[in-house]
């Protein structure tokens, strides 16, 4: 499909989540909008997928929870889109045993803590640390879609000083060290700071602190939740409200460059010229270089491993007391402890392979079994997403396919750890006669989906403030290029990253108040 016309009020880069958001807000405002997207299908990374043949299972090949979704998008924008909360918020096997954090029983909870740690000392500290966080969260979360406060006003409205020193302030290490006292627990807190992030809980430039804060407020809980029916349904959602709208979406049509006189632009594209008031660009600062012709900053630094499988069965645990389906339901940590984070991170740091990749895990269809096939479920096939952290795309470079292979290999043997059979052996097999195990790198998701470097945040994430207040529009709403009439819509827009919608949100605030 073409485009109808050469002329728009807003051409919008890309076809992912947030540049649809922006479009279905542009298009709902009576305003003429043309969405390219260089791929055959909307979604970018939040898609569902059939990945095994004759596998009937539609899984979410990139990104798998929603956190950052404000409510208010789905409500705006009329989408025919769910979310559920998980139960069980995460496992960590520890020896024969394990910690098990269950949102609805904290006598449950406690008595888990006290098994593994041997007191409530940190039982205790984790429900004051985490209490704080849903303070914290109730407070932020709906700024981020709002003009960007500046850092003064934002520390008034967080209103509790500890706190903003320990988020805000100080290496999250710090915290992390003075509050809790199990190495097992510090690494749990410490996970939510590392995700998608290569950096350590002691970095001065406070990485881990901006990656924290972003996991731990979305929604204004913090909650992490399933998107019913796999997270194409939200992307699906999305491209039929902007279409609803009037909104033009032109798939297969790469953009090759944008031009702009500082009034107007003009958007070169495989399939010729469009002309736009307002350039809305879903894809990374990176790549809006290449696009401006501008001279490309460093190359963003992705970090992680990531592996669906689907199983004919869940794999019983090294931990007797625990149901498989109370521990995979949540976060399921492997080599995930403090120390073994650290120990990752200083191995990878120094180019080397972890040699106990520290990785979480979660099954979808524990929360919703809505993305399997009737026969698919009559089967009790489950899907199983993994998450690994501390592999940098630079540990690919050389040789990224046997790299791959390797870490695969290394990852699944942590998780066989702990484990009372090998994962290997739960493994279904598609239609080929191949177990059904993908694993994408950093270099897979830049080569795939674009992602520079594998970096599926776009860039480092920034804390969700300015340092001074402007009346520029694209810079009230953190969208700004410095470029007036080039505007950010992606996940490296000032509070971008994750499954949010709000920069696509910010970008079309911005431009509607011009």
């Amino acid at each position: 499909m073409t485009s109808t016309r050469s002329s728009y009020d807003a051409v919008v880069v890309g076809a992912g989540h947030n540049g649809l958001v922006a479009a279905a807000y542009l298009a709902r405002a009576g305003r003429s909008v043309l969405v390219l997207e260089r791929r055959d299908h909307v979604g970018g990374a939040a898609v569902s997928a059939r990945v095994f043949p004759g596998v009937d299972v539609r899984l979410s090949r990139y990104s798998y929870l929603v956190s950052l979704l404000p409510r208010r998008i789905v409500t705006d924008l009329g989408l025919s889109f769910l979310t559920r909360r998980r139960r069980i918020s995460s496992y960590t096997p520890v020896g024969t045993g394990g910690l098990l954090i269950d949102t609805a029983s904290e006598a449950r909870t406690r008595d888990s803590f006290r098994a593994t740690t041997g007191s409530d000392r940190d039982f205790d500290a984790w429900r004051e640390f985490y209490a704080a966080t849903a303070r914290l969260a109730a407070r932020v979360f709906p700024t981020l879609t709002q003009p960007l406060p500046t850092r003064a006003q934002l520390r008034r409205l967080v209103d509790d000083p500890r706190l903003w020193e320990e988020v805000f302030e100080r290496p999250l290490g710090e915290t992390v060290e003075a509050r809790f006292a199990d190495d097992v627990v510090r690494g749990v807190v410490m996970t939510d700071a590392l995700i998608g992030t290569f950096t350590h809980a002691h970095d001065p430039t406070l990485l881990q602190n901006r990656c924290f804060l972003y996991h731990v407020i979305g929604g204004g809980t913090g909650d992490w939740d399933v998107p019913i029916g796999g997270m194409g349904a939200f992307t699906d959602a999305l491209a039929d409200a902007a279409r609803s709208a009037g909104a033009e979406i032109v798939t297969g049509c790469e953009v090759t460059g944008i031009d702009t006189d500082g009034v107007t632009a003009e958007v070169r594209h495989s399939d010729g010229l469009a002309h736009a008031s307002r350039v809305l660009v879903n894809a990374s600062p990176y790549d809006l270089s290449r696009l401006l012709g501008e001279p490309a900053p460093p190359k963003p630094r992705g970090s992680q491993l990531k592996i669906n499988m689907v199983l004919d069965r869940l794999p019983r645990l090294r931990d007797p007391s625990v149901d498989p389906a109370l521990a995979f339901a949540g976060t399921f940590h492997v080599a995930e402890s403090y120390e073994q984070l650290e120990r990752a991170y200083r191995e990878a740091a120094s180019g080397t392979r972890p040699a106990a990749p520290p990785s979480e895990i979660y099954c979808h269809t524990l929360t919703d079994p809505s993305i399997l096939s009737d026969r698919a479920a009559a089967r009790g096939l489950h899907t199983l997403t993994l998450f690994g952290l501390h592999t940098p795309a630079d540990l690919f470079a050389a040789t990224p396919e046997q790299t791959r292979s390797d870490l695969v290999v290394a990852t699944l043997a942590q998780l066989d750890s702990v484990l009372a059979e090998p994962i290997a052996g739960c493994l279904a097999v598609d239609a080929d006669g191949m177990p059904c195990l993908e694993a994408r790198s950093p270099v897979d998701l830049e080569r795939e989906i674009g992602l520079p470097g594998g970096h599926i945040f776009h860039r480092d994430l920034s804390f969700p403030y300015a340092e001074q207040e402007s009346t520029d529009p694209a810079e009230r709403w953190g969208v700004a290029t410095g470029r007036p009439t080039v505007l950010l819509c992606g996940a490296g827009a000032v509070r971008g990253g994750g499954v949010s919608g709000i920069p696509g949100h910010n970008a079309a605030m911005a431009v509607l108040e011009t």
